[in-house]
């Protein structure tokens, strides 16, 4: 009994400050890769409430569908700093 509550707990502060990363983060790789921290604990979650099946549609559709999606238009959509040439 002890090991769940304490399991549990590791995992809400695990979700917890990753989808408060999410938020405050200012780099938008970085907060697409703490969503999929976020998505993946949430997953955790229903495997201790003995929901295996919502765990693994968690896990293939939203951290497999949805996180490569959006890693792939924030891959396509980020711009490239443009290094400043002065003319002299």
């Amino acid at each position: 009994m002890a090991y769940e509550t304490l399991t549990f707990g590791l995992f809400a502060l695990v979700t917890i400050a990753s989808s408060l990363g999410v938020v405050l983060v200012r780099d938008i790789w970085h907060s697409a890769l703490l969503l999929g921290v976020a998505l993946l604990s949430v997953a955790v979650h229903y495997v201790m409430l003995q929901a295996e099946f919502l765990a693994a549609m968690q896990v293939l559709v939203y951290v497999g569908g949805v996180l490569v999606l959006i890693t792939f238009a924030v891959m396509l959509t980020r711009q490239a700093k443009t290094e400043e040439v002065s003319n002299v």
